[in-house]
């Protein structure tokens, strides 16, 4: 079964980090979304919450 996109169609990118500020993918994540491998997509999943912290961290 293939890892679903956690995309929530806000895609507005921060300018100090890089991240979606809905998903919390890269630009690029995004755009090879779909010929990721299930392991690289459960990998970037598995990154949210410190990418949020990141995200988080940056906007102050």
């Amino acid at each position: 079964m293939a890892v679903e996109s956690p995309c929530i169609n806000i895609c507005k990118f921060d300018g100090k980090t890089g991240l979606c500020t809905g998903c919390l993918r890269t630009r690029d994540e995004c755009k090879q979304w779909k010929k990721l491998k299930n392991k690289t997509r459960t990998k970037i999943i598995d990154q949210r919450p410190k990418r949020e912290a990141k995200l988080k961290k940056a906007s102050k």
